[in-house]
């Protein structure tokens, strides 16, 4: 069982490098999904499923799209095309690829190894996480649900194009 949190603890930190080390969004949210997803293998060998779970619905799933939302809204123009072309090539791909191949080969070993392998602490029952979102840790929920609004809106405002003023009052 540590060798498994180890291999994904190196993963996760791996993926959170070339998060940080790509210049290009689109490969840095790739990686970023790859960490996310071997935090949520870690926590699922800590003993929280739910909290897992959550983060691959949430965080991998839910926020990853809004981030690849915004991406698309600020590349948007000719050159743009040309560069989604290179995006599919697979030398983009093979990083990430491998990675989760290691997490997914980690995941199906837990899952044939039986509840028993994965530790005994206490689980968290999706109640009691709801009771502290919603109870203890409501200002903080509510504060990063308004940092994430406030950085979808800062994005829209720095991507828009500006149009002259002599072009735009001909279109009104």
């Amino acid at each position: 069982m540590n060798t498994v949190f180890y291999i994904s603890a190196a993963v996760a930190v791996i993926a959170t490098i070339m998060v940080i080390v790509k210049s290009n969004a689109v490969h840095a949210l790739l990686y970023l999904i790859v960490s996310l997803m071997s935090v949520a293998v870690i926590f699922f060998i800590l003993g929280a499923p739910f909290a897992a779970v959550l983060e691959l619905i949430i965080y991998a799933g839910a926020i990853m799209v809004l981030f690849v939302f915004v991406i698309m809204m600020l590349n948007m123009g000719p050159q743009t095309v040309k560069k989604e072309r290179q995006l599919i090539s697979p030398e983009i791909w093979t990083g990430p690829a491998v990675l989760i191949a290691i997490l997914f080969a980690e995941f199906i070993y837990l899952l044939t190894q039986g509840p028993k392998e994965i530790s005994e602490v206490s689980a968290i029952a999706p109640k009691q996480v709801a009771i502290s979102l919603l109870g203890k840790y409501l200002l903080g929920v509510e504060l990063a649900s308004m940092l994430l609004l406030a950085g979808l809106v800062g994005a829209y405002h720095l991507g828009r194009r500006y149009m002259p003023e002599e072009k735009a009052g001909r279109e009104l």
